[in-house]
């Protein structure tokens, strides 16, 4: 495995700084150059009417979501364990999680069954996959667009050895800027490594399971300095 020392942070912020310090904290030189910005959509607080639970499939969603209505009442379900920690620290005081990606979160969705009611599922105006969809006949759930991703058309950094892609969306503004040389590409899940298709010169690597801890993991370890 090709030791790498310069890592191409191309997530949004604030997720890009958190993701700089474990970088750092595992002895890499983080090289953050977002691809993506975060923008809220501005619209009236949501009817909440009606609605038993809700479902939240990224931080982000969240942070827009409880930004728009001082509501928490609802229990809440996350994909996984960074999202259930967003959703506490929001002030939702009943909160489970996934622990995994957007088939376990439809996974336990499911199992509650009839016992959750309606869903409402606070994300991306472009979501990478769609809850809803999954839960089709088993329970009801609608999509609420509280934030977009936007591109940043920045300009990759001058030297990195490797660039980790968080998304399916990442992914392809990463694929837009290529092709690049010999760097290596480590994908949060397989969509992710799809979207950079088979032109951007990247030798692609995907993470074990769909979390930051695996995609850091796919690294291996850090280079020695010179």
């Amino acid at each position: 495995m090709t030791a790498i020392r310069r890592v191409w942070v191309t997530r949004a912020e604030p997720g890009a700084a958190r993701t700089a310090d474990r970088l750092t904290a595992l002895g890499f030189e983080p090289v953050v150059v977002p691809l993506l910005a975060i923008r809220p959509i501005p619209q009236p607080a949501p009817d909440l009417t009606g609605i038993a639970g809700l479902a939240f499939t990224s931080a982000n969603g969240v942070a827009a979501f409880a930004a728009l209505t001082p509501d928490r009442s609802r229990p809440v379900f996350t994909v996984g364990d960074a999202t259930a920690r967003a959703a506490r620290a929001a002030g939702f005081p009943r909160v489970q999680s996934a622990d995994g990606d957007l088939d376990r979160l439809a996974a336990l969705l499911r199992a509650r069954g009839s016992g959750v009611g309606p869903v409402l599922v606070p994300g991306a105006r472009e979501p990478a996959g769609d809850l809803p969809a999954l839960l089709t006949g088993r329970v009801h759930a609608t999509a609420l667009a509280v934030y977009e991703a936007v591109a940043t058309e920045a300009a990759p950094p001058g030297a990195f050895d490797a660039v980790l892609v968080h998304s399916a969306r990442a992914g392809r503004a990463l694929a837009a800027l290529g092709p690049f040389g010999d760097q290596i590409a480590i994908a949060l899940s397989a969509a992710a490594a799809t979207a950079l298709g088979d032109r951007s010169g990247l030798e692609i690597r995907v993470a074990s399971t769909p979390d930051e801890a695996a995609l850091l993991a796919a690294l291996g370890n850090p280079a020695r300095r010179v």
